[in-house]
This record gives C-alpha cells, sequence and structure tokens, in this order.
C-alpha cells in the first residue's frame, strides 16, 4: 500500500490533508487488489499474523545456518 501510496502521490502531487487522504485510499485500494489477485492466482492468502522484519530475519538466519 505504501508504495502504491508514493506512486500515485508522485503523479498527482497532492497539497493539504484532504488530497494527501483521498490519495492514500486510492494507494490502499490499489494494493487491495493487488493482492486479491495474487490470492486468486495462488489459491492462498498471502496475509500472515508474522511480523515483516521477523520473517526477513529468519531468512538471513537460514542461509547463515546452512
Amino acid at each position: 500500500a505504501e508504495a502504491s501510496t508514493t506512486e500515485i502521490s508522485k503523479e498527482k502531487k497532492p497539497r493539504g490533508l484532504a488530497e494527501n487522504k483521498a490519495i492514500a485510499r486510492k494507494g490502499g485500494f490499489a494494493a487491495k487488489k493487488a493482492r486479491l489477485e495474487i490470492e486468486k492466482q495462488t489459491g492462498k492468502s498471502i496475509i500472515t499474523s508474522k511480523n515483516a522484519k521477523n520473517l526477513k530475519q529468519k531468512e538471513d538466519n537460514k542461509g547463515i545456518e546452512e
């Protein structure tokens, strides 16, 4: 959602809180559509209760252990 919002914001150059809120909603909507399409294609959820930072650390540690 953050990447989508950033790209939309760069293009639209919003001014003020109201315009920024609208851009944030659009970015969130784009991210939701992408997530739903990925889930449709893979047949499984990409949402996890795990923290992304912790997942990255575990991946890094796997390389060390091997």
